[in-house]
């Protein structure tokens, strides 16, 4: 299965199988400058061939092929040695390793003709080595030095003089070629062989190839040297096991979040307002998704990779977690603020709901414009993780609202949080109800009197815990020392609350104080300044780049092989291939020129004459020509005339005249007078391009050892015709060329600056002759994994001006706000300087991985920074109390989400891969540490710099929109009533105190229109200001937010209750023409018990239809509380 050279077919089924067996495989190692290195080539078992005179198993350890073929040819066997003969003169076969000197001279086995066997002296290593080594067909197997000695020095006349590393390469077969090499043959006869079967044979043989290397080195631990065996099923293997999904981190990564938000959101004081279940089952809600959003990528066809199974699940996680974090703190904040128990999921989303919204569409936009990146398995990466975020999104969206609607059932309901099943004691449910009671607003109730009274009694009726509401502007006079800031109660604070330790508390007592200070502002764009140059400077550093040793984990064979790979050698192989569309045999020259070109790539080896190996063509020409000097040496001596040859000449002026014959057509495919008039290769060094085709069957079959040696891989295959020394003159023709190559080893490549320079040379190379009429295009390693770097930086910076316009056209678009959108992207744009800078700083070097981290950073800074922004646009007042509440609103679902994300990330740090250590886990930290610093601290010193204005501006006062006043009821205009009754009544005063109601239903009984004459129509219009104290510390005072919850009031605490009421009363009366007028005011006042109330009420009554207002207001006198 490894490479082997190619035999000519003698027909002969016993010689064949001897060929096979004593073919040795082409290893490239330094041993073949030493007899040792025959050991390796065997054959396992040894060749018995008949008629030897020493009739001994033959190895190439003692095979001298010349001397073995002069044997065998005076024994006159019936054989074509001639054509054997031949094969060996081509390939520079002699006497094998017979004539080259043993490294240990003392070995039995070492033969006599070695250099120094009779000296006994071990030979001059560094003087073998110089040069490179050369096989056992010297003409083909040429090992250049750069390939075998690592960390070579040399002394002034080149001799090798130390080395740090030595280099032995199997070649092995390609999946096809082992396929086409065993098909048909009795060793794969009793089973179904085909090229899946070949593919699993070579991956079978290189695992089986390390493992045995790997036991040497455990049964040799304490040898001199270090032994490192390397394969690329291995490397797969490796790739492939990382591909697969860790269950067990993910399942450790989901329950470190649970764990948190459970911790994070539950209140054990409170069971009833814990929201540790509702947080639990969001962070379930994102796990199940996550594993939807990867089921559906499989549905796809999407294909996973490492990238993918070890970084996109925890990634999605992480940023899904975090809207539920905000989700969870807004419902908390209106559940504190007495929002209506039925209406608090639909304000949560319409408090909530945008922001979501907004980072969201942001996160998916920059992964998916971080795909514009033209790798295929970084593209995958980011359509996988956009996908995924979909998900998140639409689940945070349509799902979670239904657990949180599911949770306010369980708090009406009173039950505890998690075990929803006990209820908790009567005091802690009479606590919640006191807290959550019933929030309706004050009301107008309007009584109507009974038809015995014709007087009408507006009121202001409140719910029992009115000393609890206050309206926004009221005049408060109550002391200091007793109340919450006017800052705390922009947030809804309560005494309890006020208390405890929390980060919105934090947020609004300590730091959002400290970002407003001017002083702060001054430091803080000082800092960003400095901080913003430095971060260009150390990105100007950052170097291309990304270390092979990076993709395998630390530890392992593999890595320690690519590391001392990567430090002594740098070697690489590559392809000059062209492609269709071009006639070959009619531009043979502009071939050479492509080949002879490469000569001036600096890193080309070159051959002991400092010129370039053999290409296919070269090879085909040189072929040709010796048969037309054989065929010119036999015309010249009668051998061979123009029709016919005789027995005397030879195969290969036979086979001179049958190519000379080939006329190229179909139609026509014998002219024997060409012998005369063409040349196989006239005088240029041109094939004749007419039968160039026929001319390229007959050497593919006939010289394999140079076409296999030339690797060019030619398609569509050649059409095989094997010489015969027959009449039969035609020779088949092979079908045009579509692809051919030109192999070449390259060397000094120890870095990506050196490799890209090289890419940049050999494209530049390419493309030149690609204008000249030559499709081409280089292949091999370096341009398979190096070829990002020549258009990284582009790719980049297009792929993050999409990210960033995509996020400034969506804030932009969602909150129709231009310089908002503008000062978000802005700060984006700062998040990925800063984040380059970082790696300049580590020196993490710029490769696809980074590049993609970084167009990603732009949706992950979006959390950050966009919340901030929304809570600031949507504030009312000056820039430093938006700020402020902004950031007592943002602060806890900010630090909690990016606490979330920094739990799944940390799960990348346990990888063995080395590679989503450096480049993932690091990269995604500092990201999570520079979004926080720039979202709450730059970001907001921007916006109370020069952030935009407020969507709501109010007219009247700076800080608040002006209290709106009740609305009136409605005016009911009824038909005319009947003519009352011709007789005087008395009106009883004693029952005009009615007891107040508590509905806003005008009562009017039926039997009015019928009993009363006049029609009394009031349309009242209140304005209340309530302010209650009390006596001890267990209450806080009034609310000028109205959002403010209190705590209870015990029942042995004294309350002082001070109300003023300004009433307008509009009272329309309406009397038949024939009443008189009459003039009646009347004055009334009550008190109760708990509180004193005071309230005027006026009517006026006209004869005929009038109607009359007065307004009068009524203020307490007493300052004092009482």
């Amino acid at each position: 299965m490894c490479y082997a050279l190619n035999i000519p077919n003698f027909d002969m089924h016993y010689i064949d199988q001897i060929f096979d067996s004593i073919i040795p495989c082409a290893i490239i190692t330094p041993l073949d400058c030493f007899w040792e290195g025959s050991k390796l080539l065997g054959p396992e078992y040894p060749v018995h061939i008949p008629g030897t005179q020493s009739h001994k198993p033959v190895q190439w350890t003692n095979l001298n092929p010349s001397g073995m073929l002069d044997e065998m040819k005076k024994l006159q066997f019936m054989f074509p040695f001639k054509i054997l003969e031949d094969y060996m003169k081509r390939a520079g076969i002699t006497n094998g390793y017979q004539s080259k000197p043993c490294l240990d001279p003392t070995d039995p086995e070492c033969p006599e003709t070695a250099p120094n066997k009779k000296s006994q002296q071990v030979p001059d290593i560094g003087a073998e080595l110089t040069g490179g080594c050369y096989g056992f067909a010297a003409k083909y197997m040429h090992w250049p030095e750069e390939l075998l000695v690592g960390g070579a020095k040399h002394n002034k006349t080149g001799h090798l003089t130390r080395a740090a590393a030595l280099q032995t390469v199997v070649q092995l077969m390609g999946e096809r070629e082992l396929y086409d090499f065993f098909a048909g043959t009795y060793k794969v006869h009793h089973i179904d062989w085909s090229q899946e079967k070949a593919a699993q044979v070579l991956e079978t043989w290189q695992r089986a190839f390390s493992n045995q290397v790997k036991k040497h080195l455990d049964t040799n631990g304490s040898a001199p040297y270090n032994l490192y065996a390397f394969s690329t099923t291995t490397m797969n293997d490796i790739l492939g096991k990382y591909s697969e999904v860790p269950v067990m981190k993910i399942a450790i990564g989901c329950a470190l979040m649970v764990l948190y938000a459970g911790i994070v959101l539950l209140r054990w004081k409170d069971p009833v307002r814990s929201q540790a279940g509702v947080g639990i089952a969001g962070v379930m809600l994102i796990c199940a998704t996550v594993a939807a959003g990867l089921g559906f990528c499989a549905l796809l066809g999407i294909p996973f990779n490492a990238a993918t199974t070890q970084i996109v699940p925890f990634l999605a996680l992480g940023l899904g977690v975090h809207d539920m974090f905000l989700l969870t703190h807004t419902y908390a904040e209106l559940s504190v603020n007495e929002v209506p128990s039925g209406e608090q999921t639909g304000v949560v989303l319409k408090r909530t709901g945008l922001s979501v919204l907004l980072a969201g569409i942001c996160n998916v936009s920059a992964f998916f414009a971080a795909a514009i990146i033209p790798i295929p398995a970084l593209r995958v990466f980011c359509l996988q993780a956009g996908i995924l975020l979909l998900f998140n999104l639409a689940a945070m969206l349509l799902v979670f609202p239904a657990m949180v609607s599911l949770d306010l059932r369980r708090r009406r309901s009173g039950r505890s949080d998690i075990l929803c099943c006990c209820l908790p004691s009567n005091a802690g449910r009479n606590r919640y109800a006191s807290r959550t009671g019933n929030g309706t607003a004050k009301q107008t109730v309007t009584r109507a009197i009974p038809p015995e009274r014709r007087e009408t009694c507006t009121q202001i009726l409140t719910s029992q815990n009115a000393q609890n509401e206050s309206w926004v502007g009221g005049n408060i006079e109550v002391d200091s020392d007793k109340q919450c800031s006017e800052e705390d109660t922009l947030t809804g604070c309560s005494q309890d609350d006020c208390l405890s330790f929390s980060l919105t508390q934090m947020a609004a007592r300590h730091y959002a104080p400290f970002v407003t200070r001017p002083a702060t502002k001054v430091f803080g764009m000082m800092i960003l300044i400095a901080v913003l140059v430095g971060s260009v400077w150390q990105a100007v550093r950052v170097n291309d780049g990304l270390e092979l040793t990076d993709l395998v984990p630390q530890n392992s064979n593999e890595h320690a092989f690519l590391a001392a790979q990567a430090k002594h050698f740098g070697f690489y192989n590559m392809y000059a291939v062209t492609q269709r569309e071009f006639e070959y045999p009619n531009n043979q020259k502009l071939l050479y020129e492509f080949h002879e070109a490469f000569m001036r790539i600096k890193n080309v080896i070159k051959n002991d004459n400092g010129g370039l190996p053999e290409f296919w063509l070269s090879l085909f020409r040189d072929w040709l020509k010796g048969l037309q000097n054989a065929f010119d040496k036999d015309y010249s001596s009668g051998c061979i005339t123009q029709e016919r040859w005789y027995k005397n000449a030879s195969d290969e002026a036979i086979l001179a005249y049958k190519l000379l014959v080939q006329t190229g057509h179909v139609d026509n495919p014998i002219d024997k007078s060409l012998v005369t008039q063409v040349r196989l290769v006239d005088s240029e060094g041109i094939i004749n391009p007419r039968a160039f085709y026929n001319y390229l069957s007959a050497w593919v079959s006939n010289d394999m050892l140079a076409y296999g040696a030339s690797q060019a891989n030619l398609r569509p295959e050649p059409r095989q015709w094997i010489y015969t020394n027959d009449h039969e003159l035609k020779i088949p023709k092979s079908m045009p060329l579509t692809y051919a190559q030109m192999p070449f080893y390259l060397h000094k490549l120890t870095d990506t600056k050196e490799i890209t320079e090289l890419i940049g040379s050999v494209r530049k190379l390419c493309k030149k002759f690609e204008e000249r009429g030559l499709p081409n295009f280089p292949s091999g390693i370096p341009f398979l994994f190096w070829e990002q770097y020549m258009d990284l930086r582009n790719c980049l910076g297009i792929a993050l001006l999409a990210a960033l316009t995509a996020s400034v056209a969506v804030v932009g678009i969602l909150l129709l706000n231009f310089w908002a959108a503008v000062l978000v992207g802005t700060s984006l744009a700062a998040v990925v300087l800063q984040l380059l800078g970082i790696m300049g700083l580590c020196d993490i070097k710029l490769s696809a991985v980074p590049a993609v981290l970084l167009v990603v950073s732009v949706g992950i800074a979006v959390h950050f920074t966009v919340h901030i922004c929304l809570s600031f646009v949507t504030s009312i007042g000056s820039r430093d109390r938006r700020i402020r509440l902004a950031l007592e609103h943002m602060y806890a679902p900010v630090i909690h989400g990016a606490l979330t994300t920094l739990l799944a990330v940390v799960m990348l740090a346990f990888s063995e891969f080395d590679f989503i250590v450096r480049y993932f886990f690091l990269v995604l930290l500092c990201l999570i540490g520079i979004g926080l610093i720039n979202g709450l601290f730059f970001f907001p010193i921007l916006l109370s710099l020069i952030g935009p204005s407020p969507e709501v501006i109010p007219n009247d006062h700076p800080d608040r929109i002006s209290t709106p006043t009740p609305p009136a009821s409605p005016i009911v205009r009824r038909s005319k009533p009947p003519a009352p009754p011709r007789r005087s009544y008395k009106i009883d005063n004693a029952r005009l105190h009615a007891e107040p109601s508590l509905t806003t239903i005008t009562e009017e009984p039926n039997s009015w229109h019928s009993t009363q004459e006049s029609c009394i129509i009031v349309q009242p219009e209140l304005k209340v200001e309530t302010t209650s104290t009390c006596g001890n510390q267990n209450c806080s005072g009034s609310d000028t937010s109205g959002s403010s919850r209190m705590s209870p009031v015990t029942s042995t605490s004294h309350i002082t209750t001070k109300v003023t009421a300004t009433a307008n009363i509009k009272v329309e009366v309406h009397t038949p023409l024939t009443i008189g007028t009459v003039d009646r005011s009347e004055k009334c006042r009550h008190t109760t018990s708990t509180s004193r109330r005071s309230s005027r009420c006026s009517a006026n009554v006209n004869a005929g239809e009038s109607s009359g207002s007065s307004s009068e207001p009524d203020s307490d006198s007493n300052p004092n509380k009482h």
